[in-house]
């Protein structure tokens, strides 16, 4: 194989994105959009026109990361979330369009809130998810602030509201039973409160949108085993199934006129954007390239879906697509034109056998002619529900530069290849999706596309998780591995965690006193005396999904140990690393400390 020609890590990470998570916001007269970027290198909110050519325009200020703006019915006013130190302890603030200023709605609140809150109708109210009572609960606040009132306290975690446009009730997504969300219809005035029901039984919805007379809901659900959208008649109390067929079908929004539903189809990493004309039931999916598509949402006029897409050759943006003319078109631009977007490599599917010999479906990125065996990387992906994607990933394509072939599985447990892959972790966690993860190793070697002792596994959250599970059950299979934002411990991790993320452990790996042998054999921290590659451990201070003490405590015990272990806390940070400075010292570590496992003379 060719020399590489590496594209400096530097470089790609200070590529800015459109924060594609949390959320963009079209203002009510269709005019403009709010988002976060972090060009400047640190999240901060703007707003670009719909049409024409003005560049964005930073509107926020201030230390912390700014997310999810929400404008106000009358768009004279923006509300937003503040992180200060990537503890998730955010603040909402209060954006005044017409005099620039920002107030702090809840200041001094020492509690957790979620970013996917929700204005009245009127504007006179803001409906919000916070742990204040130790769960998190739904709560209304007065728009200029003041005490809030507490609507719905059930016993799971809330975490998205959204308000009928008749005012008279919300719609709440709570993590439920297992690892499906329930939405919750709420009153507002009375508090009264029901889930939506199949059959009499509380079934699985999320991405719940409210047709424009408040007496529907169209949602995404996996009831029939993959992700379906269906709507729910708060008269009848009856669903309507909308789809069906392959794909998994989410974040479906309600076109104004109530005709048209917008949603993303994915076929496990692969996303599609779907128009779905309700009266002729005409369906057709569009694609930019392939790549990923996030929140399509209809302009007020109708006539457009606004998207967040992006791909390994193009960082998050902002996209319209015309329904008239089928066309999309870019409304921002994150791509530095020095960055030549034809150097990056997308990746292709592949599938490989399971240590059971299940099919275990990844994505494989290969430096171009590749033609020998070349060093290698396990990318792990967290969640664990979640997936792989086709998307803009600078970390891996550093690697694949460097000329190492990385490989991302789709282990037991990842979404996006319908509900029973997702399931087939539960109370086997760090067991089967573990050995996944090794096979994909096997499968490298076996391919003669990596050279044996030159394979290293790394990952981030849950990634970092079975990462050192790879290191402590299969540790002759690595030669280094890299584990960021970690937990190691379940005991631990569980005891010193928020109590929603407590509800997902109790949920999906039983009890820590009933289910102690099971906790104990698949907690790393116990057995680390079995690992032999050097071990990495990243970590956030103020972290609370995988505390910062869970790696400060193994690296400790490595020590002891006489292991190799390179430990590193980022100050000021939490789960996410959100200031774009400590994302490129965390990878940079990364890639250095494995490179010095994997390349020794091979450059």
């Amino acid at each position: 194989m060719s020399q590489p020609s590496i594209i400096g890590l530097d470089l790609l990470m200070r590529v800015p994105i459109v924060e594609p998570y949390l959320g963009f916001d079209i203002h009510p007269d269709g005019n403009q959009i709010a988002f976060s970027w972090n060009t400047t290198g640190q999240w901060e909110l703007f707003i670009v026109p719909l049409v024409g050519s003005a560049p964005p325009e930073k509107i926020s200020l201030g230390e912390g990361a700014k997310f999810a703006p929400h404008w106000s019915p009358d768009g004279t006013k923006m509300a937003y979330a503040i992180d200060l130190d990537g503890g998730e302890n955010y603040d909402i603030y209060l954006y005044d369009a017409v005099t620039g200023e920002h107030t702090n709605l809840t200041p001094d609140n020492p509690h957790a809130i979620n970013t996917k809150f929700a204005w009245s109708p009127d504007g006179s109210q803001i409906a919000y998810c916070c742990d204040q009572g130790g769960r998190f609960d739904t709560y209304i606040l007065p728009a200029s602030g003041g005490k809030p009132r507490l609507v719905l306290d059930v016993p799971y975690p809330d975490f998205t509201v959204y308000w009928s446009p008749d005012g008279i009730h919300l719609a709440v997504v709570c993590e439920a039973a297992g690892q499906d969300y329930w939405t919750f219809v709420v009153n507002v005035s009375s508090g009264e409160h029901y889930p939506i029901k199949l059959d009499g039984e509380a079934i699985s919805a999320k991405n719940p949108c409210w047709s424009a007379d408040g007496k529907q809901i169209v949602f995404a659900s996996n009831q029939p085993g993959t992700y379906q959208i269906a709507s729910y008649d708060l008269v009848s109390q009856a669903i309507t199934w909308l789809t069906e067929g392959k794909g998994e079908k989410e974040s479906p929004d309600l076109s104004p006129e109530g005709d048209k539903i917008a949603y993303v189809t994915s076929y496990g990493p692969e996303c599609f954007l779907t128009v779905h004309e309700l009266n002729e039931n005409r369906v057709k999916s569009y694609q930019i390239e392939p790549g990923v598509v996030y929140s399509p949402t209809f302009t007020p006029d109708g006539k457009q879906i606004l998207l967040v897409f992006d791909n390994p050759r193009h960082p998050c943006d902002l996209w319209s697509f015309s329904l008239a003319d089928e066309t999309f078109t870019q409304l921002t631009h994150s791509l530095p034109e020095d960055l030549d977007p034809e150097q990056l490599v997308i990746p292709e599917q592949i599938n490989y056998p399971g240590l059971d010999g299940a099919s275990v479906p990844a994505l494989l990125y290969r430096p171009p002619n590749q033609d020998e065996p070349i060093p290698a990387v396990i990318d792990v992906h967290g969640g664990p529900n979640w997936l792989s994607l086709i998307t803009w990933n600078p970390f891996i394509q550093h690697m694949v530069s460097r000329g190492w072939v990385v490989l991302s599985p789709n282990y037991r447990g990842s979404t996006g290849y319908g509900k029973a892959w997702q399931l087939a972790s539960r109370f086997d966690l760090g067991g089967v999706d573990t050995q996944d993860v090794v096979a994909g190793a096997n499968y490298l070697e076996d391919q003669t596309l990596a050279i044996p002792d030159k394979i290293a596994v790394t990952g981030r959250s849950w990634g970092g998780y079975l990462t050192m599970t790879c290191l402590t059950q299969y540790p002759d299979r690595w030669a280094a591995g890299s584990a960021s934002v970690p937990f190691l411990n379940w005991f631990t991790s569980h005891e010193n965690s928020r109590e929603d993320l407590r509800h997902w452990d109790r949920e999906n790996f039983g009890d820590p006193e009933e289910d102690y042998d099971l906790w104990y054999q698949r907690s790393p921290y116990f057995f680390l005396d079995q690992i032999t590659a050097p071990v990495q451990l990243l970590c956030g201070e103020n972290d609370v999904r995988c505390p910062a003490s869970e790696s400060q405590q193994a690296a400790e015990e490595l020590s002891k140990l006489g292991k190799e272990v390179d430990y590193v806390l980022f100050e000021g940070e939490g789960h996410a690393l959100l200031k774009v400075e400590t994302q490129v010292e965390a990878k940079t570590r990364r890639v250095e400390f494995m490179a010095k496992a994997l390349e020794d003379d091979q450059m």
